[in-house]
């Protein structure tokens, strides 16, 4: 099975440079683009199921897209909701202390959620969608999200796991 993941469009604040985990806003003009263009790119893809976070910008995202690729139904995942940062909300993307973090597995955010609870709750979703099989999917969440479901796929050492970075309605491609 075709798995296709992407983040969702521009926020303010990534718009901003800013963390914004658990922040729930809607897309920028940008953000609303770039959500059109991905659907677009992927057309031709044959994808049939399209799963995405609750938040507002993944939900709008995903609407969007299923407009342009003719997909009647979203459904909604609480699982591929934002990492939660912590702290670190709200702050300057390239911080140190932010940046530091992200490189610790096995250390939580302070006030939220370590890499290990990530995948915690991430693998589970991808080991039941593969169990399931079928059609082509697209997941639409958030680029911490893509981050971690990178490494099911993938053997990703701590350091290039910090330094990926999803773009806005970024898509990546893996067989499920």
């Amino acid at each position: 099975m075709k798995l296709y993941v992407t983040r969702h469009g521009e926020t303010p604040m990534n718009a901003a440079h800013r963390v914004c985990g658990r922040t729930d806003l809607d897309l920028t003009e940008k953000g609303v683009q770039q959500a059109i263009e991905a659907g677009k790119s992927l057309a031709g893809c044959g994808i049939r199921r399209i799963i995405a976070s609750p938040m507002v910008r993944a939900q709008h995202t995903a609407r969007l897209i299923a407009r342009e690729i003719g997909v009647e139904t979203i459904e909604t995942e609480p699982r591929l909701i934002e990492q939660d940062y912590g702290i670190y909300e709200n702050t300057d993307w390239d911080g140190e202390a932010f940046n530091r973090n992200k490189r610790q597995f096995a250390v939580r955010y302070p006030g939220g959620e370590s890499m290990l609870d990530l995948a915690g709750r991430l693998y589970p979703l991808l080991n039941e969608l593969k169990a399931q099989g079928g059609e082509p999917t697209l997941l639409v969440c958030h680029g911490g999200i893509c981050r971690m479901i990178r490494t099911y796929f993938l053997d990703v050492p701590n350091e290039d796991y910090a330094a990926f970075k999803m773009t806005n309605c970024g898509v990546l491609e893996f067989e499920l």
